[in-house]
């Protein structure tokens, strides 16, 4: 369900957010509502996602033609194995490709267009991500950019470089995280694609049939969505520290608290 995928992509972000050089609390708020907002980008490629119907007929435009261009693909590159469908939902924006590429477009697009390319990115990560985990994030995103703007320096457009410099790797990130969530489904999902697998261009990855999830049933919605939850406030930079420094001082007996070395 959309709200598993932007929830998963933000504990990616939040996760990967160090490795990219974000540290801070605030910095780490707003790549992974980037990373949370295109982790339901890949729906785009069904008419009824909260991606396709974001923007009204923009974005029912932008599905329609995703359909299109996935559909050709698939027939021009499927295999003697692969299955007899219209290659349009789950096919050519669920690949490992499409999340590099959209990630290389958006890196590009921001060194070439500047501060405004980088705004529409960072509002349309916000609202795909608000679309899908609730009003809350607004004020929890609107804090985290008030924070970054009154305790960076000055120099807007070096703050904005610096946020350009990792957008990429938000919006790819969240790309691959939503495919491998399609992965661990029934269906499976194509993300290696071109590269063959069992005489199949479009081999839907996938468990063993008894780890398969049944979307919006019992196991997501109950034990999947409520570990993310408890996974990503624990990713927030500097909550687990204090988790297991409040955990340790509870169970330390008062005897040892007070001892002296």
């Amino acid at each position: 369900m959309g709200r598993t995928h932007a929830l998963t992509g933000w504990c990616a972000g939040l996760a990967l957010a160090p490795a990219v050089g974000v540290t801070t609390v605030h910095q780490a708020v707003v790549f992974a509502a980037t990373t949370a907002g295109f982790a339901l980008l890949p729906d785009l490629d069904h008419p009824g996602a909260s991606a396709s119907r974001l923007f009204g007929w923009l974005t029912g435009a932008l599905s329609w033609l995703l359909r299109r261009v996935s559909s050709a693909v698939y027939a021009l590159t499927k295999g003697p194995r692969d299955e007899k469908v219209t290659g349009t939902h789950r096919h050519l924006s669920h690949t490992v490709l499409f999340a590099a590429g959209l990630g290389a477009a958006t890196t590009a697009a921001c060194s070439a267009g500047g501060p405004w390319v980088v705004l529409g990115v960072l509002i349309l990560g916000l609202l795909l991500a608000e679309a899908a985990l609730g009003d809350w994030l607004l004020p929890v995103y609107g804090g985290a950019v008030a924070w970054w703007y009154f305790t960076a320096p000055p120099d807007s457009a070096a703050q904005l470089a610096e946020i350009s410099g990792w957008l990429g790797v938000a919006v790819a990130a969240g790309c691959f995280v939503h495919c491998l969530g399609d992965a661990l489904t029934e269906s499976g999902c194509p993300f290696l694609f071109p590269l063959p697998i069992a005489g199949e261009t479009w081999y839907e990855i996938r468990p063993p049939k008894p780890l398969r999830l049944r979307t919006g049933k019992k196991v997501e919605t109950r034990l999947v969505f409520p570990v993310f939850v408890l996974v990503g406030v624990l990713l927030v930079p500097g909550v687990w520290g204090w988790a297991v420094t409040t955990v340790e001082h509870l169970f330390t007996p008062p005897a040892a608290q007070t001892a002296t070395p």
